[in-house]
């Protein structure tokens, strides 16, 4: 290595530690005048609040979709998705095709999506055939919404099954479980 390459690697060296000190002693000591107490107003009119199932209870219903199709000889996987559409639980059950885990995950999102079931969905895509476009969703049957006061606050979507129709039955089961 040459004194130049050497000089260089020493100097950067150098550099880095003094960055790292510098953003860690930033990180552990804010000043006093940067501290501020942040409250919230619960009245203000910025602010939403949304329904979100617990993960107990997400998993409680996939589990009973799950078993209404191993009650019925069916080999199928699971998704529940929260409002926004983000996962909460999947569950791929014995023998699931590989397929079925991202086609319930799509259909839950779907399903969420537009508050409606999605065998309900797969008659607007003559209408509106774009629809099949938007990322993320799948129009086939076999994805319901769970519902608070008519509001959408999750998805469950089931994959795997012979016909979406089955699918669409097991995910209902797992509504079902959630409204005892």
């Amino acid at each position: 290595m040459t004194k130049t390459k050497k000089l260089l690697a020493a100097t950067a060296a150098v550099l880095a530690a003094g960055t790292i000190g510098a953003v860690g002693a930033n990180a552990a000591a804010p000043a006093a005048e940067t501290r501020t107490t942040v409250e919230a107003d619960a009245a203000d009119r910025n602010l939403v609040r949304s329904t979100h199932l617990t993960i107990a209870a997400a998993t409680e219903a996939a589990k009973a979709s799950l078993d209404a199709a191993a009650k019925e000889g069916q080999k199928v996987s699971v998704a529940v998705v929260d409002r926004n559409g983000n996962t909460v639980v999947t569950l791929r059950g014995d023998g699931a095709g590989p397929q079925s885990y991202a086609s319930a995950e799509k259909k839950a999102f779907t399903a969420v999506s537009w508050n409606a079931p999605t065998s309900t969905l797969v008659s607007r895509l003559s209408q509106t055939p774009n629809l099949k476009d938007i990322p993320g969703t799948l129009f086939l049957p076999g994805g319901a919404p769970v519902q608070v006061k008519g509001a959408p606050i999750a998805g469950i979507g089931v994959a795997g099954a012979p016909s979406g129709d089955l699918d669409e039955k097991f995910a209902q089961a797992g509504v079902a479980a959630l409204n005892k």
